[in-house]
């Protein structure tokens, strides 16, 4: 590998950064996974609970959804990547980026207060199977989008490795391999579906599943005006033919004045 002398251990270093943000991001999907499963045996290690009343153990919930919603949605923006790239170098911004999102999912998770009163509890085996599947399905349904795409860019390992063998970035594509041609964000849906299927829904699921599907909703609206200023015409059409997170299902859509902003 030609690697110069005085860079070497730069480009070394931010690929080692760039393991390290993906191991704690696998890391913090686990516990998230852990959470939603409320599998306390495996959580009481990690987890914090504190000995504070109702209505406070809601407010700190919200708290944390907000810790981990609201720099994760603006840390995406294009402005604020303009203004972050004066600090974070480019070949780890994504990297950056993960890690700052991992972080925030692993606090949301350990510091989460239970609140077990019950909305619905499902006993029947059928129904918990059919439950249960849906789970699964929606952790492959966003596994495997984010591979359709570009896993290892989407998690910031390719542009430390480009970085490392002296790669140029390419300019960003528009492409909607196989799922992207029944819904605009797959995998946005995935996580949507692993939200909300458990089995057992109480109060403080229920805070998690419509704090995180109301983050989704908000932080896709933007990624869409994002994605329109990228690829313009190429995205409208898109947005036209397919769905935004339902299959078949397609709302009434404003393009010409999203075309304007």
């Amino acid at each position: 590998m030609n690697l110069s002398s005085d860079n070497t251990l730069k480009r070394i270093t931010y690929i080692i950064f760039a393991l390290i943000s993906y191991m704690i991001y696998l890391f913090a999907m686990t516990v998230f996974i852990l959470r939603l499963l409320d599998a306390t045996q495996f959580l009481k290690v990690i987890a914090i609970e504190f000995q504070i009343e109702l209505v406070w153990s809601i407010y700190l919930d919200i708290a944390l959804i907000a810790m981990f919603g609201i720099p994760h949605s603006v840390m995406a923006r294009a402005g604020f990547k303009k203004y972050f790239s004066r600090i974070i170098p480019l070949p780890i911004e994504r990297s950056f980026y993960v890690l700052i999102s991992s972080i925030t999912l692993i606090a949301l998770s350990c510091l989460w207060q239970p609140i077990n009163f019950e909305i619905w509890n499902i006993k029947t085996n059928f129904w918990m199977y059919v439950i249960h599947f849906i789970f699964l399905i929606g952790i492959l349904l966003a596994v495997v989008s984010t591979f359709l795409i570009d896993h290892f860019e989407l998690f910031g390992l390719k542009q430390a490795w480009n970085y490392l063998i002296k790669t140029e970035p390419h300019a960003a594509e528009f492409v909607t391999p196989s799922l992207y041609k029944l819904v605009r964000h797959p995998m946005m849906l995935g996580i949507i579906l692993v939200l909300w299927s458990t089995p057992v829904m109480n109060i403080g699921h229920l805070i998690l599943s419509s704090g995180l599907t109301l983050y989704i909703i908000i932080g896709t609206f933007f990624e869409e005006r994002d994605l329109v200023h990228i690829f313009g015409e190429k995205y409208l059409q898109y947005k036209r033919a397919v769905p935004i997170l339902l299959p078949f299902i397609k709302l009434k859509q404003n393009i010409k004045s999203e075309k304007e902003i």
